[in-house]
């Protein structure tokens, strides 16, 4: 049932959508143009487009309605376990290093790198090159 009245639903919208586009423009958003045979006149309220529309946009909301309380009042208790996914293993996690105490702000990155014992000396002691 409310497959059949989301077809309907769809069908409606597709016509309230064509009803609208085919409206002259009166020059004003929602019909505030300033002419006299506006939508509020006697003569546009008797437009057969106007009526349409009219007709078709309280369809669509009270078959909006109509199609919520269905959904709410539906009983159907039973889940979908198709898409479930399944449990998958704990990521597998390294030891991270122990947090250098001079540095309390140092990233577990500067931790790898920097020694344990405090900081490494020179790798070449040697005098600089001369040119």
């Amino acid at each position: 049932m409310l497959i059949f009245l989301l077809v309907v639903q769809a069908i409606i919208a597709a016509c309230l959508v064509t009803v609208i586009l085919m409206q002259k423009s009166e020059g004003g958003g929602l019909g505030m143009g300033g002419s006299p045979s506006g939508l509020m006149s006697a003569r546009g309220a008797a437009d057969f487009l106007t009526r349409a529309t009219a007709v078709l946009a309280s369809l669509f909301v009270l078959l909006s309605i109509a199609m919520a309380v269905l959904t709410a009042t539906s009983h159907d208790t039973t889940i979908d376990t198709s898409l479930a996914r399944k449990p998958s293993a704990p990521p597998i996690s390294s030891q991270a290093p122990e947090p250098n105490s001079d540095n309390p702000f140092a990233t577990a990155a500067q931790n790898a790198i920097a020694p344990a014992n405090g900081p490494a000396a020179p790798a070449n002691d040697s005098v600089p090159l001369q040119q």
